[in-house]
């Protein structure tokens, strides 16, 4: 039986396009919907589960052969101090939408992951992060206060101090304990929305490292981009860029109706070694002979690849996976190169490889990814066995060296890896709502 007010479609898919499958979706435009909604799925005999933008990789913002709410629609700022920066907001509210409203004013989202079309509900349930993780934490350090619906409680508002519990496990916690229905966040000040922005091209990991330690007590955002086909003396060559605010006035934004579509599926054949052994070397050549130093709008700093629409196309109609972990620095030096050296075998390396040193300042979510160590993320196309073989070999590494995977990136994490890189997931599993479920967590916590 199909409830009130849901439709059967396959259209709605991850980022990645993995898995894929059945969904009943209800499009609510008001969040006094959402209740009648979740209990309509209920009657059902259905689980229920939040959906926003679809930018989650894997399996952790579907619900197939189940219910899902699209937010999307759910989007209406509800108060804006702009003397404070604290802004309460619906849980379908876009990050684009977000900084179009705020950055006029002078303020800025605290931490802002590699796209802008997230949702603000998305964002806390993923407990995203950025560039600036050493500095700022994931966005749920910066979170006060939400509005949260559950099927036992009905509406309710927690915060650090009000339900901690029930706070703590839904900053990260995959819209498992409920659905958000607002977010009460406090942004940080800017004083342009420009960067300065250096690029450092450096010859193997003991350079990165060294880098990435300078520049932690230097700039605000610095991340890496890594040539993954490198082998040998080259082995984790890539290109550091750390960037600091401007303070010259500028409140230009940016605008989403620019930038060039991704046309077409690549055929598999396009994706091979030696056509990512090129990209990898040239690209590489292209960013050292860059300026190092350069003035840049947020939008190219933050959001290179929005302005590629649809560039998830690019590994093709089969769809791809994007593996990312975090290892503890420790076993980091030894693991990430162990890591590299294990992709660039295999030929199956990606165009897109970012490496990044995460700070300790702590989330307060239990199934918060970033930890102190290196994180390292980085696309596989779909290539079934191949892929998959090469994707457990990293989970071994990881799994060694006491690291741990994303969720928001995964479509097939073993629950092994899950229950040992999250300590705290049984705390969390106790607050979950009854009537919520995902295919992540069916298949994590029941596969």
């Amino acid at each position: 039986m199909i409830p009130p007010g849901y439709h059967p479609t396959d259209r709605k898919r991850s980022w990645g396009r993995l898995p894929r499958g059945l969904q009943y979706v209800a499009e609510p435009t008001f969040h006094d919907e959402i209740p009648r909604l979740a209990q309509a799925a209920g009657a059902a005999e259905m689980s229920v589960l939040a959906i926003g933008l679809g930018r989650s990789y894997g399996d952790s913002g579907l619900n197939l052969g189940q219910a899902a709410i699209d937010m999307r629609r759910v989007d209406r700022v509800m108060a804006f101090d702009w003397t404070t920066g604290v802004i309460r907001a619906e849980a379908g509210l876009s990050l684009s939408d977000l900084i179009t409203r705020v950055a006029p004013h002078g303020w800025f989202p605290p931490t802002t992951p590699g796209t802008r079309f997230v949702t603000l509900g998305g964002a806390v349930a993923n407990d995203v992060h950025g560039k600036n993780h050493h500095r700022a934490g994931s966005i749920g350090v910066s979170v006060r206060r939400l509005g949260l619906w559950r099927s036992d409680r009905g509406l309710i508002e927690i915060s650090p101090t009000e339900e901690p519990d029930l706070f703590a496990a839904t900053i990260g916690g995959l819209g498992l304990t409920g659905l958000i229905q607002w977010v009460e966040l406090q942004l940080v000040p800017i004083a342009s929305t420009h960067l300065d922005q250096e690029n450092i091209a450096f010859g193997g990991l003991d350079e990165f490292f060294a880098l990435a330690d300078e520049s932690a007590q230097s700039h605000e955002h610095t991340v890496s981009w890594i040539d993954c086909a490198s082998r040998g003396a080259s082995l984790g060559r890539g290109i550091f860029s750390r960037a600091n605010w401007r303070t010259d006035g500028r409140r230009d934004l940016h605008d989403d109706a620019k930038g060039i579509t991704f046309p077409i599926d690549l055929p598999g054949f396009a994706l091979n070694p030696l056509s990512l052994k090129l990209f990898n070397t040239v690209y590489y050549g292209r960013q050292k002979s860059k300026p190092a130093l350069q003035d840049l709008h947020y939008e190219q700093v933050f959001y290179p690849l929005d302005a590629i629409f649809g560039w998830n196309r690019l590994y093709g109609a089969g769809g791809f996976y994007q593996y990312q972990c975090v290892i503890p620095p420790e076993t980091a030096r030894d693991a990430v190169a162990e890591l590299l050296d294990a992709i660039s075998r295999s030929g199956q390396g990606s165009f897109l490889a970012v490496l990044k040193t995460f700070g300790d300042v702590v989330s307060p979510g239990l199934l918060s990814f970033p930890r102190p160590g290196v994180t390292l993320a980085l696309d596989f196309a779909n290539r079934g066995d191949a892929a998959h073989m090469l994707m457990a070999r990293l989970d071994d590494i990881v799994l060694a060296a006491g690291g741990r995977l994303y969720p928001a990136k995964d479509g097939r994490m073993p629950p092994v890896l899950f229950k040992a890189g999250y300590p705290e997931w049984s705390r969390f599993a106790r607050q979950v709502d009854p009537a919520c479920s995902s295919s992540f967590w069916r298949r994590i916590h029941h596969g």
